[in-house]
């Protein structure tokens, strides 16, 4: 394969396009310093969108001591909440008190400790309930009587991904998706790496002065196999998988249930129709991009959420799973949900030159601190870089206020009287104010082109090829956004057909 011309030394390559990455690349690029991010595969491919969709403290992580993550993600959920709040809104939890589990009051003491500890402003504080005259406690078993309701955050993980990477590219970052970095040596006090397109198979030399190792569950098989680098530094990985039924209660506050087995299972309510059932933590083997829901996990799901609800959860009610891998960093901890869910940053320079920054762990409701954290370590090789400013920064679309999502869905249907209300806060949830850009200029449903179902048109796809490195279909149903769960077989076949003829033919075009 050809081998692209050398090009000058920028400031900081980063490996891998999940939360993690981008969130980096975007912080450094915001300081000044010339970023270039490349992704194997799609952003958010993996782990990143494989999560429960929270942004939260992690109550459990109480138990384990985890006082220091737990006050850093509750101080952030607030911070996220108002830089993104058409992809991030407040949740009212529902804990049911489980009488042969935790006592009523070490869970009391809990919710106040979590309630107080990150100097909560925006999100309302822990109430007691009466589950048999309150409306949540319908859907649950009559033994069931009292219970708690306290506040954690929603977030679309996959779409949070992309929004940094969005913005790291409009403070000029580079990002390549799929383009893999096949190695990487120190040359003189330079990173050179060679990275491949894996769409058409060529080869690039990138010359860095730091590398960002984020390739999450890869990121001990970069530094031993791309970057040939000794280290002690161990990634443990977890499997955490999900299933998605078709709706099981009618209100819209979700519900967290104890398990005897000490862990605890969120029930959330999932894209309007549907709900949301997870998570595991299973000690995974293989490739990390193998990582599916078992059989045996998803019936863990379903009877852990069926102890509760007064109707059983039958496998036939499930029409949609999937599972991540977490790159835990290996404390040692003897079992998987022991394990720190807390980030480690680990430096290796060669004499004061050409760092190599590993991301180990790290939670999704943290990962813009963790980015802070990434920037300051690597503060000494890049000395004139800026302050922090990301606490304030809004993303992509989010720059209007926490809980105006009714107010923009209402400006977008003045503007555009042809959507109805279900797509017009389909598009404000995505985009937020970018949805006028989405749909600047059309007069009319024709205007926007093939409608491939459930109203996704060819003008939005269109806008997500160009704007948020969409490629394949999959790339819109299943990251982009969650349509995959509405198109029939026939409905995505088309899409399909759609997506490839138009790269191909825009392939065929930068190629002439």
């Amino acid at each position: 394969m050809s081998l692209r011309a050398v090009e000058s030394v920028i400031d900081l390559a980063v490996i891998g396009g999940g939360i993690n990455g981008v969130g980096i690349a975007r912080d450094a690029a915001g300081r000044g310093l010339s970023v270039l991010l490349c992704e194997q595969d799609d952003l958010a491919q993996a782990t990143s969108s494989a999560s429960t969709k929270l942004f939260h403290g992690g109550l459990r992580y109480l138990e384990y001591y985890e006082f220091r993550l737990v006050r850093e993600a509750l101080i952030e959920r607030e911070n996220l909440l108002k830089a993104m709040p058409h992809i991030a809104w407040p949740l009212r939890f529902v804990l049911p008190h489980h009488s042969g589990l935790r006592p009523a009051w070490l869970l009391r003491l809990g919710l106040f400790i979590y309630d107080y500890m990150g100097g909560r402003k925006i999100l309302p504080p822990t109430r007691s309930l009466n589950l048999r005259k309150e409306a949540v406690g319908r859907p649950l078993q009559q033994r069931f009587t009292k219970g708690f309701e306290y506040s954690d955050c929603w977030v679309e993980d996959s779409r949070l991904v992309v929004l940094n990477a969005r913005d790291a590219a409009d403070r000029s970052a580079e990002v390549l998706t799929r383009t893999r970095c096949e190695s990487a040596e120190r040359v003189d006090g330079i990173w050179h790496l060679n990275l491949r397109d894996l769409a058409n198979g060529t080869m690039r030399l990138v010359k860095a002065r730091g590398i960002v190792n984020a390739g999450g569950p890869w990121v001990e098989d970069i530094i031993r196999t791309k970057l040939r680098q000794n280290s002690s530094d161990k990634v443990r990985l977890v499997r955490g998988s999900h299933i998605v039924t078709r709706k099981l209660f009618e209100h819209d506050q979700p519900y967290i249930f104890q398990q005897s087995d000490g862990r605890i299972v969120f029930a959330i309510p999932y894209e309007t129709d549907f709900t949301l059932i997870g998570t595991t933590d299973a000690e995974h083997e293989g490739a990390p991009g193998s990582a599916v829901c078992t059989p045996e996990e998803a019936e863990y799901l379903r009877k852990a959420a069926s102890e509760y609800f007064e109707i059983p959860i039958e496998a036939e009610q499930v029409v949609w799973t999937y599972s991540g891998v977490r790159p835990l960093y290996d404390d040692g901890a003897s079992s998987a949900t022991a394990a720190t869910r807390d980030y480690v940053l680990t430096v290796m320079d060669e004499d004061g030159a050409a760092p190599l920054l590993n991301v180990f762990g790290g939670k999704i409701t943290t990962y813009r601190k963790l980015a802070e954290a990434a920037l300051e370590k690597l503060r000494p090789f890049f000395p004139a870089m800026n302050d922090p400013w990301t606490k304030a920064a809004a993303l992509p679309g989010g720059d209007f206020p926490v809980g105006g999502v009714d107010d923009l869905q209402m400006l977008l249907q003045a503007a555009y009287p042809f959507l109805d209300n279900r797509w017009t806060l389909r598009l404000v949830r995505a985009y937020g104010n970018d949805a006028f850009e989405v749909l600047d200029g059309a007069q009319n449903i024709e205007d926007l082109g093939q409608n491939f179902g459930w109203n996704l048109t060819e003008r939005e796809v269109c806008w997500l090829m160009a704007q948020e490195w969409a490629m394949t279909a999959d790339d819109v149903l299943w990251r982009r956004s969650k349509i995959g769960l509405r198109l029939s077989e026939a409905e995505i076949a088309t899409l399909r057909r759609w997506m490839d003829d138009r790269s191909h033919s825009l392939a065929r075009r930068i190629g002439q």
